[in-house]
């Protein structure tokens, strides 16, 4: 199971912390960022996707502006942050041109992902920039957050970044080989947890809470974040970010570090949330011929094959799939409002701009985001 978990992943979400991408806080680790530009590069040549969540834009404001402490005020590191981050993109586009690859900055915070309408704006970035083999180098938005800066850590950025864009893996990359049972420092009898189950009460306790481990929370925000990214199916592997040719060697399927395996598989997951969504904002009602198409083809909802729109929801909404009687055939995420699924009733995907005053997705319902409830 090991083994197979990246070599089998086409959408990676690899997060490197701080202390590897500043060499413990000396600046910008030009040859480290160098080489892991490399090993993306290569996998995205091997038609997989590949998103690179980095820490670093504090830890490098901060020799850019000659300060050796980080500072206590909110308002200091956020100038740190923003200083930072200009070096910190420059270097990863610089390292990943070299290789001929295009890249690109995104800064979330934790609102982004939590609102629904900037959330599902956020994921159809990221998917455009995967489908053009653009490699996204995500960071959270320290300039103009508070809480999270002081609180947050990019391992969970990291796992609600694989939820976001549906990743088949995360990879954590970190100063040290993977989970121990105790602190190998403090305890020789400590030993080398090669694979687990994620969300597996027993690693909290392992971990021993914030600060046991490695850099900003420890080992635990790891397991945690592990265990948020097990939510949508992603399994997790934690492996020290100066093995040679890391990347490389975990996607051919070499075990190394610690591989925490969600028990779920991705579609499955996200499947049966849908399926187990008890408020429902509302429904469509679809002719045969797209009941057939979602039932025994297997297709996408296109607003062509709806007949009507009963209720008011909101883009990202789950909503109901009823046939000309009433029946619940599926449901799914809409990727339209309510009062927009009543223009593009009967239409086709060439019209929505006219109507609608833009163009988005061609399907009200696309069919990795349906569930069908009934055979």
């Amino acid at each position: 199971m090991t083994e197979s978990v990246l070599r089998q992943a086409r959408r990676i979400v690899v997060k490197v912390g701080s202390s590897l991408v500043t060499n413990e806080g000396k600046g910008l680790d030009e040859a480290a960022i160098g080489h892991w530009c490399v090993q993306l590069s290569a996998l995205v040549r091997e038609g997989r996707e590949l998103i690179m969540v980095s820490s670093g834009a504090v830890a490098e404001g901060m020799k850019r502006l000659g300060w050796t402490t980080r500072p206590k005020e909110i308002h200091e590191q956020q100038a740190a942050a923003a200083v930072g981050q200009m070096g910190l993109v420059q270097m990863y586009e610089s390292k990943l041109r070299e290789q001929g690859m295009g890249s690109a900055q995104v800064l979330l915070t934790h609102a982004d992902l939590a609102d629904r309408e900037r959330y599902l704006n956020a994921r159809s970035t990221l998917l455009t920039l995967l489908q053009l083999g653009v490699v996204p180098v995500i960071n959270e938005n320290d300039t103009v957050v508070n809480d999270e800066i002081k609180f947050g850590d990019n391992d969970t950025l990291g796992a609600l970044v694989a939820n976001l864009v549906e990743a088949d893996a995360l990879v954590i990359l970190t100063d040290q080989k993977g989970l121990y049972t105790a602190d190998p420092r403090k305890d020789p009898e400590a030993q080398f947890v090669f694979t687990a189950r994620a969300g597996d009460p027993a690693l909290e306790a392992m971990a021993g809470g914030a600060g046991s481990g490695i850099g900003k929370g420890g080992m635990i925000t790891k397991i945690l974040a592990a265990k948020r990214a097990a939510g949508s199916g992603a399994s997790t592997v934690i492996a020290w970010g100066r093995e040679p040719d890391v990347l490389l060697r975990l996607a051919a399927g070499e075990p190394i570090g610690t591989c925490l395996v969600a028990q779920t598989a991705k579609s499955q997951a996200r499947k049966r949330w849908m399926a187990d969504h008890l408020q429902l904002r509302g429904a469509v009602v679809v002719d045969e011929g797209a009941v057939a198409k979602i039932v025994e083809e297997g297709k996408s909802l296109l607003p062509i094959g709806m007949t009507g729109v009963d209720g008011e929801f909101s883009r990202g909404d789950v909503i109901a799939v009823r046939d000309a009687r009433g029946l619940e055939i599926a449901r799914g995420l809409a990727n339209y409002a309510s009062s927009e699924a009543r223009l593009i009733c009967r239409r086709a995907s060439g019209d929505f701009e006219r109507l609608l005053g833009y163009a988005a997705e061609p399907e009200m319902i696309h069919r990795t985001n349906l569930v069908l409830m009934r055979g």
